[in-house]
């Protein structure tokens, strides 16, 4: 029996907290995934203006495609963002 002021978090049948899904229709989801931008050849070409073009741009696809930035990090080589997409929307 709980009590009203049980702090322990619920469970699903896989042992993830509870909580953090989003809802459709008649579904629950949690949608993460990280995905890497990379120049051909790694070449180091994000810098100064480049980067805070490059992360402008990227909010704003964000933002008009209804998909949440969790974490971001731009590197001198390499983008890395994990986002939260939506079931309906592909990665692609």
């Amino acid at each position: 029996m709980r009590s009203g002021n049980c702090k322990c978090q619920t469970r699903n049948q896989k042992g993830v907290p509870m909580g953090n899904e989003k809802s459709l229709a008649h579904t629950r989801w949690n949608c993460k995934y990280h995905i890497v931008f990379a120049p051909k050849y790694r070449r180091q070409v994000f810098y100064r203006e480049k980067r805070r073009a490059i992360g402008c741009i990227l909010r704003k696809l964000c933002e008009w495609k209804s998909v949440r930035i969790l974490e971001a990090e731009c590197c001198a080589d390499h983008i890395h963002m994990l986002v939260e997409i939506p079931p309906k929307m592909s990665v692609s």
